[in-house]
């Protein structure tokens, strides 16, 4: 039987670290390994000066031992004799100073209190430690148990037996440990400091950079993807000089800047001239196009006597070129917004507008479900009322050519921070890769361009133009069964 596979948890990915954090933590870093190896070989050294002017000590001391033992040392001296011979030999050492006489695998020993200078005899053990020592005369660091580490050496004497001398090293040890401490707390202190006075330094030392960041912040948030856009922002003169590493990175966006406005201000002389073309072509088609349906509408209307087929081509005539006048009088429209021109600013009541947009829709949709709901006082704001009621005229045509007959179409006006006005439906939908592009000029919700639907794709794009002329904003949600279009006004300046 398989068990199942148990899939481990993901680990989260830690933040990344800031420059200035790693250029800080390294300054430190490095300072802290500086100052410990220094204080490891300061310690070291001095052990070694310490230890060396200690044996020099304890040579001196050896022989004074060596002459107050004589040649012979303590074989076959009472044990009155060997204590007045100690006594003797530890009244001329220092205080602290161990003394013993090692013959035939045994030891006896005696040391000069430190404090006191009472001379004691060793115990056992310690005595046992001496036994061990070798005959070579060179020092050897022993532990002595409650006496601590001493600096011993042993002298054979004529008749081979060993006297053994040894001084304490409890004072290198104090002034090691001293010296250990004080580079320890210095360490610590110069770290802190130097983390403080490095943060200072690398704040100070990328403030070129901060504004070399702050210049691409500022690029970055302009609408750079349509309109007129003036790009004259550029990383300060001092932040763009090519013999700093952050200078070059401010020359090399200086230089991109400037590629960047080259292409933006190209883009727009084409615009510019997209633009003056399309508005003096629909300007210039206006004419014929007039004079076209009026001539075909004379000869259909005529008292004359012509066939049907040809009563019905101008029939046709008359309509497409009626057709053709609306999508010539949408692209001037959207030429003039492009210009920002064709709005004007007066004070306009939604509610009368909505009110008789939804009855102009009903008559034209009376196969559709129309409600309305309008908050009780009025919702005033400065705008142009022609061609607001072209905005919602077009949502609500859109809602009722893409739904099928016995659609609700819920229009309704709320007031907040803005005023919002909403017209949902519950029609099939609109796909979600479509909904991106809705609002581009000859969007479709399908790709034919039959004349069952009656659209340019133009409708949208001119709704989104005129809100856009009064700074507000349309947006669209669309589910299967649901669908929102939001149109989002300024009222802030509507009671002035």
């Amino acid at each position: 039987m398989r068990l199942p596979r148990v899939s481990r948890p993901t680990r989260a990915r830690s933040s990344p670290w800031s420059l200035r954090r790693r250029l800080v933590l390294a300054i430190v870093g490095l300072l802290a390994v500086v100052s410990v190896v220094i204080g490891v070989v300061s310690v070291f050294a001095l052990q070694s000066y310490l230890t060396g002017r200690l044996d020099t000590q304890l040579g001196i001391a050896i022989n004074r031992t060596e002459g107050g033992f004589g040649l012979l040392g303590l074989q076959g001296a009472t044990t009155a004799q060997n204590a007045a011979q100690f006594s003797q030999t530890l009244d001329r050492q220092g205080p602290g100073t161990v003394v013993a006489f090692v013959s035939g695998g045994k030891a006896i020993g005696f040391t000069k209190d430190q404090n006191t200078g009472v001379q004691q005899q060793l115990t056992s053990s310690q005595e046992k430690v001496l036994t061990q020592l070798p005959s070579t005369g060179d020092p050897t660091t022993v532990d002595l148990g409650a006496l601590g580490n001493y600096r011993v050496a042993a002298a054979v004497l004529a008749n081979g037996d060993m006297v053994v001398t040894g001084l304490p090293l409890t004072e290198v040890q104090q002034t090691l440990s001293g010296l250990a401490i004080v580079i320890g707390i210095v360490t610590v202190l110069g770290v802190i400091l130097a983390g403080f006075l490095g943060a200072v330094i690398v704040r100070i030392a990328l403030r070129p950079l901060q504004r070399v960041v702050a210049t691409a912040t500022h690029v970055a948030e302009l609408p750079l993807d349509r309109g007129e856009v003036a790009l004259g922002v550029r990383v300060p003169a001092p932040d763009a000089d090519p013999r700093t590493e952050v200078g070059q990175v401010g020359a090399a966006i200086n230089r991109m800047l400037g590629h960047v406005a080259s292409a933006l201000t190209a883009r727009q002389a084409s615009e510019n001239k997209v633009r003056q073309f399309v508005a003096d072509a629909s300007h210039e088609l206006r004419t014929p196009l007039a004079s076209i349906r009026g001539y075909s509408e004379l000869t259909r209307r005529g008292s004359y006597e012509l066939p049907d087929d040809v009563v019905h081509a101008m029939r046709r005539v008359e309509s497409e070129a009626t057709r053709m006048t609306s999508l010539v009088e949408d692209l001037l429209l959207l030429a003039r917004l492009d210009e920002g021109r064709d709005l004007e600013r007066v004070p306009v009541d939604l509610s009368p507008l909505l009110i008789d947009a939804v009855s102009d829709a009903h008559v034209s949709g009376s196969d559709h479900e129309w409600s309305l709901d309008l908050p009780e006082e009025p919702v005033v704001i400065l705008g142009d009322g022609p061609r607001l009621h072209q905005v919602i005229a077009n949502l609500l045509a859109n809602a009722r050519v893409h739904t099928p007959p016995g659609t609700l179409v819920q229009v309704g006006l709320s007031v907040g921070a803005t005023a919002v006005i909403s017209i949902a439906d519950d029609g099939p939908g609109i796909p979600e890769e479509l909904q991106p592009l809705l609002f581009e000029r000859f969007a479709r919700g399908d790709s034919s361009r039959s004349r069952a639907a009656g659209s340019t794709g133009l409708g949208l794009a001119i709704v989104s133009a005129v809100v856009e002329g009064h700074d507000g904003k349309v947006s669209v949600e669309s589910v299967a069964g649901r669908t929102v279009f939001r149109v989002e006004l300024p009222i802030e300046n509507a009671a002035e």
